[in-house]
């Protein structure tokens, strides 16, 4: 394997492992040393990628978006917004670097810590961009502020994710954001496609299991 292909493997596996100890015991608990152990490296790999704790924790925030599989096109804009909610969700379950990641963009610490806002602010966009396509449809009743709409829903996810780690470590987690959406979504979304909406806890996981199909397609396919 070439050196840059490895560096680049070594440099994912330390996220990786970085973001499963902010995930399990937070940023301010965690150690270098406890990253190290995870990763399976060696001190020196991992200052040639990252100086600091903080830098590397930097480094899970920037990848939380990325890190999270773009849903299939659906018939309906709304129902791809909420594909992509309810699979990060179920990634929140199985997944260390999504649910690393999203600890440390909740969690409060103090003046060392990484800048929390850029997830914030990447969801919000995204989940705007949809909503903007889903008003093109006319999938929208005509109040609805996209803007004002995607801080919201990015807002209340992040609450009811921060409760569903408090009260069942993720486990209930869908459960909570299929109710969250069957909340919302009757003043967003015009009757007739409200109606065709899959909000349903499972959503997340039929999601995944279409995106994993389809990877094992291409995979066979250039194979």
């Amino acid at each position: 394997m070439p050196q840059q292909q490895r560096a680049a493997r070594t440099k994912a596996t330390i996220v990786r492992a970085a973001a499963e100890v902010f995930g399990n015991i937070g940023y301010e608990a965690a150690t270098i040393s406890d990253i190290l152990r995870t990763a399976g490296v060696t001190k020196g790999a991992l200052y040639f990628h990252f100086a600091s704790k903080k830098e590397l924790a930097q480094a899970v925030l920037d990848v939380q978006v990325s890190s999270v599989p773009t849903p299939p096109e659906q018939p309906l804009k709304l129902q791809r917004m909420l594909d992509q909610g309810m699979l990060v969700g179920h990634l929140l379950k199985r997944d260390p670097l999504v649910r690393g990641s999203v600890r440390l963009t909740v969690e409060r610490g103090g003046r060392g810590a990484p800048d929390r806002r850029l997830p914030y602010l990447r969801w919000s966009q995204e989940v705007w961009g949809q909503l903007e396509m889903a008003r093109e449809s006319g999938e929208l009743l005509p109040h609805v502020s996209t803007k004002q709409t995607a801080e919201m829903i990015v807002g209340a996810f992040a609450g009811i994710q921060g409760m569903s780690q408090t009260f069942s470590d993720y486990e209930d987690v869908c459960e909570r954001a299929s109710s969250l959406y069957h909340c919302i979504m009757p003043s967003v979304a015009v009757p007739a496609v409200l109606g065709r909406l899959d909000m349903a806890p499972d959503r997340g996981a039929r999601v995944m299991a279409s995106i994993e199909v389809a990877r094992d397609r291409s995979a066979t396919a250039a194979a």
